[in-house]
């Protein structure tokens, strides 16, 4: 198996880059090695989603701990600073679309508004968390499917 594939999934996982740098690796992937793409977008959908699992996790059991720390208090309270300005502007959209909202925000191919991101969102308000599971489903494969035509329309314009 090509190391391509693999930096592609463990991107997909990690919190910055996700499915929009994964993605796109995957493709390049799949394009050299005439592998089908029914193949590699839904091996990368799934690692952006079990993102969400790892966040949650995280959130739940090992950040309590850690933020006995100096050195990761520091970086998670400059890192909470910066997202702290999307979980106000979420919370207005959410009171009025409710989960709708947290689907739209993650599906949002930007940086900072993916799987991980909408997990933090979700658990800093408290959500229902099988509905914020799905909700960011939902908004990883929009994102997925966004960067895939993005993708795919980038490489067009050089064959």
């Amino acid at each position: 198996m090509d190391l391509r594939i693999i930096y592609a999934v463990i991107l997909s996982i990690l919190p910055i880059s996700e499915l929009r740098i994964g993605l796109p690796l995957a493709i390049l992937f799949a394009n050299d090695n005439n592998v089908p793409l029914v193949l590699i977008f839904p091996l990368i959908i799934m690692a952006n989603i079990l993102a969400v699992f790892i966040a949650f996790f995280f959130f739940d059991n090992i950040h309590k701990y850690l933020l006995k720390n100096h050195f990761y208090r520091k970086i998670f309270e400059k890192y909470m600073g910066k997202i702290q300005k999307k979980v106000d502007k979420f919370e207005k959209q959410y009171s009025t679309t409710g989960f709708l909202a947290l689907a739209i925000f993650v599906a949002v191919p930007l940086p900072g508004t993916g799987a991980w991101t909408g997990a933090i969102i979700a658990w800093i308000l408290g959500l229902d968390r099988k509905k914020s599971i799905l909700a960011i489903a939902a908004g990883v494969i929009v994102a997925g499917f966004l960067v895939l035509l993005g993708t795919l329309g980038f490489l067009s314009i050089f064959s």
